[in-house]
């Protein structure tokens, strides 16, 4: 996927706030950045585009040898996350320099990636809407069951992708077509209309 802009951030929650006319509009606030540029990408030297990105200021002692090193080009302290953001031209920014919220204004429609919550083992019935087997004589402790999973003799296994029960939650999940409602530089805050994947404090990229 290649990008123009992104940003590093948390999700703090969701409010709401309120229109000119008085309608209430649903907000997920992030924290986001300033983030400082630990590296660029170039096309000649890496075969692509891009900056790499860093969030989340770290204690020395929680930051291995080789990242210190790293991170001691950019000159910013140390941080406890990394992410890349592809380009489509060659960066205008360079080592050094960071990315704060007001690159983002009013208006602009980004997409945020994020870590869905969570939801432990889960069943068929919860985690895919099945129905279940029919609540009559005849069925004992089945009820919840997914039924067969199998074929006869051919071809004797059981196919790829097969909705079964087990872990839900807890993927990489990107949520398109947000509406940025506002931005706060002083707070380094970004409200976006709707919600964006994750817990409270989970870790998101804002890209445009």
């Amino acid at each position: 996927m290649v990008d123009t802009m992104g940003i590093l951030g948390r999700k703090l929650g969701m409010t709401r706030v309120f229109n000119s006319d008085g309608s209430a509009v649903v907000v997920t606030v992030i924290q986001a950045g300033p983030c400082p540029v630990t590296q660029v990408k170039t096309l000649e030297k890496d075969g692509y585009s891009a900056v790499q990105l860093a969030f989340d200021t770290a204690k020395a002692k929680n930051v291995g040898k080789a990242m210190r090193g790293h991170l001691a080009k950019a000159g910013n302290g140390l941080y406890r996350t990394l992410r890349e953001v592809r380009l489509v031209a060659p960066a205008a920014l360079s080592v050094g320099e960071k990315v704060t919220v007001e690159s983002f204004a009013v208006g602009d429609v980004v997409r945020i990636t994020g870590t869905s919550i969570g939801k432990g083992y889960q069943g068929v019935m919860r985690r895919w809407n099945f129905g279940g087997s029919k609540d009559t004589h005849g069925c004992e402790k089945v009820h919840r069951s997914g039924g067969s999973i199998g074929h006869n003799t051919e071809p004797g296994k059981v196919m790829k992708g097969k909705k079964m029960a087990g872990h839900w939650g807890h993927e990489r999940v990107t949520q398109p077509s947000l509406l940025v409602v506002a931005v706060r530089p002083e707070d380094n805050v970004i409200l976006v209309r709707g919600c964006v994947p994750g817990p409270k404090n989970g870790l998101v990229m804002v890209r445009k």
